[in-house]
């Protein structure tokens, strides 16, 4: 009977043709998966900015409709939108300051625990009122990593 050798396992050249292909891999999969990442965390900031505008709109629609004026509410932190608009932000741990302006109605906004590139950063919605009471929003602030085209986006209600 004739043994055979068989070859079992792989060669150390091989092994390392392997190791360096999936570092090359990692190399360009980890900075990628930090920037879907960080917009993915700036999205929530971004959502939670939006809330805050509709409730806007919805306080100043009714405040019209009463015969009050057209007038925002007065909310210069977090506790003060929660009370005014019925807006919590607090649960979501993205926003760390918030605050819309009485005489303008910008909302504005400090982003926290997203990353350090953009932790810090303040970012704005801008309302402009049309003619037929219609607000359309505008975004701006710093140039934020890639969350909006040109960093600015309109929103329509």
């Amino acid at each position: 009977m004739a043994k055979t050798n068989r070859k079992n396992g792989f060669t150390l050249i091989e092994l390392l043709v392997i190791l360096e292909i999936l570092g090359i891999l990692t190399a360009i999969a980890i900075p990628i998966y930090r920037v879907e990442t960080r917009k993915a965390k700036l999205t929530e900031a971004t959502n939670a900015m939006c809330y805050i505008a509709s409730a806007l709109a919805t306080y100043r629609n009714q405040a019209t409709i009463t015969g009050a004026g057209t007038t925002w509410p007065n909310c210069g932190n977090i506790a003060e939108i929660q009370t005014s608009l019925g807006v919590g932000l607090a649960a979501l741990g993205r926003v760390g300051v918030a605050s819309v302006n009485q005489s303008t109605g910008v909302i504005s906004v400090t982003v926290a625990n997203i990353d350090t590139a953009v932790d810090g950063s303040t970012i704005t919605l801008t309302p402009t009122t049309a003619a037929d009471s219609s607000i359309s929003w505008k975004w701006g602030g710093p140039s934020l990593p890639d969350i909006f085209p040109n960093n600015s986006r309109n929103i329509g209600w």
